[in-house]
């Protein structure tokens, strides 16, 4: 090998120490679509404690939150990232994915730290403005109640019957309803250059109809096959 040789290997070493990091950060978003999928596909395979089939069917939009984060020493915190679909207005099916983070924050003698699978059901239109929001806080500017478990759940308190959204919680192999009230949701600017190429905001994105990113294609696959029925009924 040449001195010259030599040196260009050496340039070509450090630019992929440099770009490393950097493309698994562009990756991020699409890892996190697929654990969002397999979240999703495995709650709904549950035979008789996933959501209630009635109520997947008749969300106006989802929202997916794989791995949540929380981490609690006195002071509790929560973060995670996911995504947020809504059924389209012109047709059938649900929408491109819009990126989100979810924020939050507790006080009390607590101590120790989890990894959560959050889902949440957008049950009104008012739900479904506000989650578009570039900034939505739940319980102030939506009303927000742990949602039932069982595919044919029935049975309803009336906070669920009126809450805009219904929440779950996947821990540890338990999946049950869950409070989030004080809990932040942010659209994530950056996520959705990640899939988009350019800086879109989740209102864009949803009332747009954008072209679904090929990473996206397994979620809305999965929605649209558990959510068949209310669609066939909507285009009668």
């Amino acid at each position: 090998m040449t001195k010259e040789e030599g040196e260009g290997m050496k340039l070509l070493l450090v630019v992929a120490v440099a770009i490393t990091p950097l493309l698994a950060k562009d990756n991020e978003p699409t890892k996190r679509l697929d654990a969002a999928t397999a979240v999703f596909s495995e709650i709904m395979a549950a035979p008789d404690k996933g959501i209630p089939q009635e109520m997947l069917e008749h969300a106006h939009c989802i929202v997916i939150v794989p791995d949540l984060k929380t981490a609690a020493f006195v002071f509790g915190a929560k973060y995670g990232k996911g995504y947020l679909s809504c059924r389209s207005k012109v047709g059938p099916g649900w929408s491109a994915p819009g990126t989100v983070r979810i924020e939050g924050g507790s006080v009390g003698f607590q101590i120790g730290g989890s990894s959560t699978d959050l889902i949440m059901l957008v049950m009104s239109e008012r739900g479904a403005d506000k989650l578009l929001a570039s900034k939505f806080t739940l319980g102030a500017e939506g009303s927000v109640a742990a949602g039932p478990v069982g595919r044919t759940a029935t049975a309803q308190t009336d906070a669920q019957m009126h809450a805009d959204i219904l929440s779950w919680s996947r821990s540890q192999g338990l999946f049950a309803g869950v409070a989030l009230e004080g809990a932040t949701l942010r659209q994530d600017l950056d996520d959705n250059a990640n899939l988009y190429g350019k800086r879109l905001e989740n209102r864009d994105i949803i009332s747009r109809k954008r072209r679904m990113p090929p990473a996206a294609a397994k979620l809305i696959d999965q929605l649209n096959r558990h959510s068949a029925r209310e669609d066939k009924r909507a285009a009668k």
